[in-house]
């Protein structure tokens, strides 16, 4: 039998949780061949390394030109894209298309994300698919939820070893995970991890604040607090995010979609709405913000606890990493407007829909 060909194209290597559900569930049909398009940068030593532990078949590109190339001679059946790429029209003289983007937080960019019209963009709820299809009508969206869950809601996802991190697994850990911008990192204190002395603190940076030389004040601060004998800090290695969600008991973030993640899993997430803004998104140029976030934004205090100060996490953090925590039915209504239907099955539902349009 032959098989169609399926080619997953990793710009930036945070979008693999996304796809590798998808990757496994592909595998297992045994209809298609899959191969991962790298491209180069700062950290190709530890995604040949990925390569290798995950046994992926890949290439290497330098940019979305020689990607744009590689697509062009090989053209293969259907080509998965996390983000927006240019010269599809070319694309689609011979491939077929699937956006699938690797989270589902409150920026704009969600959205514009699908300026560019791929074959087809999977999304996470009937929400998504309402929204997109009014803003891009003649464009196909097809509802298939958050498939980035998956392993954890299938029970494959098993969590870190706290030993190996160094930490004591008897105790409580508080995951605080930031995005890079706007972000909580440069309003906290450098003795931060000295306030949750009794407790594991995990922190997940975004890929960006550890690659970017504009977020190189950020990397200062955390590679500070990574000399507190309670913290881990997640290398670049670490790029999967759903170890973490699975293992912490408590989630501090700001504008990450990773409050939606772990507000998932049922588990408290405090929700830091101090940021550092630069000075042409304040005051007078608020509106920037506003435009930079969508309107869900606001909603997060439907699933998350709302905190304008620092002092006011710290004491938060404390009071709830020892409480019972429910999902109020609001809070459970909201997750599924932004998130889905979390059943495990996004990931089967793509590859049904991949061999229903091969």
């Amino acid at each position: 039998m032959n098989k169609s060909s399926v080619y997953f194209d990793v710009q930036e290597l945070y979008y693999l949780p996304q796809y590798l559900p998808v990757y496994n569930k592909l595998r297992a049909s045994q209809a298609f061949d899959c191969t991962f398009i790298f491209h180069k940068g700062k950290f190709n030593s530890v995604i040949k390394k990925i390569i290798n532990d995950k046994q992926l078949q890949s290439l290497w590109v330098e940019n979305k030109d020689e990607a744009l190339d590689t697509y062009l001679k090989e053209k293969p059946d259907w080509i998965f894209l996390g983000n927006t790429f240019p010269s599809l029209d070319l694309i689609h003289k011979h491939s077929k298309t699937a956006q699938l983007g690797h989270g589902v937080g409150p920026k704009k960019s969600y959205y514009s994300k699908s300026d560019t019209s791929t074959t087809v963009r999977f999304v996470e709820s009937e929400y998504r698919l309402k929204r997109l299809s009014e803003m891009y009508p003649k464009d196909k969206f097809e509802n298939v939820g958050f498939c980035k869950m998956d392993p954890i809601i299938n029970g494959e996802e098993k969590g870190i070893n706290f030993s190996k991190l160094n930490l004591d697994s008897s105790k409580k850990t508080v995951l605080y995970a930031p995005t890079f911008y706007p972000s909580s990192i440069e309003k906290f204190a450098l003795d931060f991890p000295e306030s949750f002395n009794d407790f594991n603190i995990i922190i997940k940076p975004h890929f960006f604040s550890m690659s970017k030389e504009k977020y190189k004040g950020q990397r200062k601060l955390i590679n500070h607090w990574s000399s507190f004998k309670n913290v881990y800090v997640a290398k670049v290695e670490d790029y999967n995010l759903t170890p973490f969600l699975y293992s912490c008991d408590l989630m501090i973030s700001d504008a990450s979609s990773a409050i939606i993640e772990f507000s998932a899993l049922n588990k408290p997430v405090i929700w830091c709405k101090f940021l550092k803004l630069r000075w042409n998104y304040r005051g007078l140029f608020s509106y920037r913000f506003k435009k930079r976030m969508d309107k869900d934004y606001e909603d997060y205090s439907k699933i998350a606890y709302g905190v304008d100060s620092y002092n006011d996490m710290i004491d938060l953090t404390r009071l709830l990493i020892n409480e019972d925590h429910y999902l109020s039915n609001e809070s459970k209504n909201y997750l599924k407007k932004l998130a889905g239907i979390l059943d495990g099955k996004a990931s089967e539902r793509i590859v049904t829909f991949l061999l229903k349009n091969t």
